[in-house]
């Protein structure tokens, strides 16, 4: 029995009339539910790698086994129905289907997502695959990463791989997710795989050459996979500066063009922006005639990750950028992203002003809490998590009906799963799981979600 502070919560859910067409899915990525790291033929990712530093996870756990959904992956198919979502956007795990990154493929790694997407269609729901999800093969990695400009090509040759393999199911292809986290955290400061920690030089490298691969695989998916719409996926911020002073004002400007402008200038505009190329000169990759115009090849929707605002005063982080984050007083998530639902409708008028996509996904959006465990009733009542996804929707519906073109929302995440440097500390999910049984039980946010669709005019 629900109490009546989760009745309010569901009613508020209902109240939210979406159009009947918009889009309404749950997403994923392939390394933090899959499991199974070395089955089947599966090659090692720098993930698998990365874990097995010391101290490199905060709990010392990995993705090894996670949801075991390489298993259990038509639960998570009727956890789907039942939510009545109408898409799912995934991963594919790159070093499961070809595990050296180049070379032969692994046919069991290719039936996987052949019966992953065959029982989605079945179910009803769409697929929408994002080929790169953080999970560099780790024998591409040993040739230099994404420091290496080839590595830029293979992913290509795997992105015309696989539309062949799935263009005539699959409709929906995302080229990257997150070049920013996983440049600069990957490259820059070492939080994520593959841990290295070569500042500003680092993550512009690692970025440059991601983007390049964004820009090759556009034109090859199109190619393998005719009427397939192609995007990418940005981890962009709502940047302010913690005051007026001429420093901090200039700290946000530093860090709004390295996270935000050097990826969508990039992919929008084909140039980076000229204020940074000179801030950081000295520390640029190798940037080649005709790069920025493959970078630039058009797209068909841009998804855009957004989890908080980030008020930036000067400080001595990434230099030259030097900036340093505060935190305004509110309330924070478990990774200490601040809850501050504005900022959906904030970067979505953003981009739609300053760069005109066509289409707009919010393809992650979503919060994390610390490890949760069900009640008496079998429900967990995540009451600020289901506040958190009416709140947002609620302002992603204001920018909607002001005329920006934005057609998706995937809830971040389906299921509680391995949260990258936090482990297992820090679920986002909308359904819990047990991670001793692995028993999916969707929680208060869940209903809440299923609500929300259901209300669509």
């Amino acid at each position: 029995m629900l109490d009546h502070a989760s009745d309010d919560l569901l009613a508020r859910a209902r109240a939210l009339h979406l159009p009947r067409g918009f889009v309404f899915g749950g997403a994923t990525a392939a390394y933090q539910i899959e499991g199974a790291w070395d089955a089947d033929g599966k090659g090692e990712s720098i993930w698998d790698r990365f874990c097995r530093k010391p101290g490199a996870i905060i709990d010392g756990t990995s993705g090894n086994v996670a949801c075991d959904h390489y298993h259990l992956w038509q639960d998570d198919i009727r956890l789907m129905t039942d939510l009545n979502l109408d898409a799912y956007r995934f991963s594919i795990a790159w070093s499961r289907v070809q595990p050296d990154g180049q070379g032969a493929q692994n046919p069991k790694g290719i039936a996987f997502y052949d019966r992953l997407i065959d029982g989605l269609l079945k179910a009803g729901v769409t697929p929408y695959l994002t080929l790169y999800h953080w999970d560099l093969p780790q024998a591409l990695q040993d040739k230099g990463g994404w420091y290496d400009r080839d590595t830029a090509h293979r992913l290509a040759d795997h992105a015309e791989a696989m539309a062949r393999q799935y263009g005539d199911r699959v409709r929906h292809w995302t080229t990257l997710n997150e070049p920013w986290t996983f440049c600069w955290s990957g490259h820059a400061s070492g939080e994520d795989a593959p841990g290295l920690t070569d500042g500003v030089k680092g993550g512009l490298t690692a970025s440059h050459h991601a983007l390049l691969a964004h820009g090759l695989s556009v034109p090859r998916i199109r190619a393998a996979a005719p009427g397939a719409e192609v995007g990418i996926v940005l981890d962009l911020n709502v940047v302010e500066p913690a005051s007026q002073r001429p420093e901090d004002i200039q700290a946000a400007k530093h860090f709004e063009l390295a996270q935000n402008r050097f990826y969508l200038d990039a992919v929008f505009k084909g140039r980076y922006p000229d204020e940074l190329l000179s801030l950081c000169e000295g520390l640029l990759p190798d940037i080649r005639e005709g790069d920025l115009a493959t970078i630039a090849a058009p797209i068909d929707y841009l998804g855009v990750n957004i989890y908080r605002r980030s008020v930036m005063q000067s400080g001595a982080e990434l230099p030259p950028l030097n900036f340093a984050r505060v935190s305004p007083p509110g309330d924070y998530t478990a990774v200490g992203y601040e809850i501050y639902p504005r900022c959906i409708h904030d970067i979505l008028t953003y981009v739609h002003r300053d760069y005109a996509p066509k289409a707009i996904h919010i393809s992650e959006s979503g919060m994390a809490t610390r490890p949760e465990t069900p009640k008496l009733d079998g429900l967990i009542h995540d009451r600020q998590r289901a506040a958190y996804y009416i709140d947002h929707i609620a302002e992603l519906d204001r920018a909607r009906q002001k005329g920006v073109p934005v057609t998706a929302y995937f809830a971040w995440t389906l299921i509680d799963n391995f949260e990258w440097a936090y482990g297992y500390t820090t679920p986002f999910g909308i359904v819990h799981v047990d991670l001793e049984t692995q028993k999916r039980s969707p929680k208060l946010s869940a209903l809440c979600y299923r609500e929300v669709l259901r209300a669509r005019r």
